[in-house]
């Protein structure tokens, strides 16, 4: 029993490494393709105008804002969307990291609370590093994690 607890958390490990890469990827992916919204307003107007463009919605949060009471109602409605439009949801726990991979104006970089991946236009490539994020997602809410963090990796765009 102790033996097969410890190969689950050695292979959460790896996942979630695997998903912090795969979030990077699917990000800077997005952004190429300017399919980034950054920011909570943002991503609520979009949300409530076209659900169904959104493909996938990250939520990152740090110490300096776990007390901002706005900001969590904000992020309780937005899990509440996630999880009855079926679009996978992830969290982060390093905004600014976040907001160096999206953000390339000064006010996103202090918006980088709430990020959605809209999809990507009819007949496009699909997205492996967005696949496995799904998967991701799905073998997290199995487990009943509906929330997962991942880590994303440090070091440059």
């Amino acid at each position: 029993s102790t033996l097969r607890d410890f190969n689950n958390f050695l292979y959460l490990g790896l996942m979630m490494k695997s998903a912090g890469k795969s979030l990077k990827e699917a990000l800077l992916s997005a952004q190429s393709e300017q399919r980034i919204t950054v920011g909570v307003y943002e991503s609520a107007k979009i949300m409530t105008e076209d659900p169904d463009s959104v493909s996938f919605c990250v939520l990152a949060t740090d110490e300096e804002f776990e007390c901002d009471i706005a900001l969590q109602i904000h992020f309780t409605l937005i899990q509440s969307f996630c999880f009855d439009n079926d679009i996978s949801i992830v969290r982060v726990s390093d905004t600014q990291r976040l907001a160096e991979i999206v953000g390339d104006k000064a006010e996103q970089l202090e918006d980088a609370h709430c990020v959605l991946i809209t999809n990507p236009s009819e007949g496009s490539w699909d997205e492996p590093a967005l696949e496995k994020l799904h998967v991701f997602c799905e073998e997290r809410r199995r487990q009943n994690d509906w929330l997962p963090e991942v880590s994303l990796p440090g070091g440059g765009r």
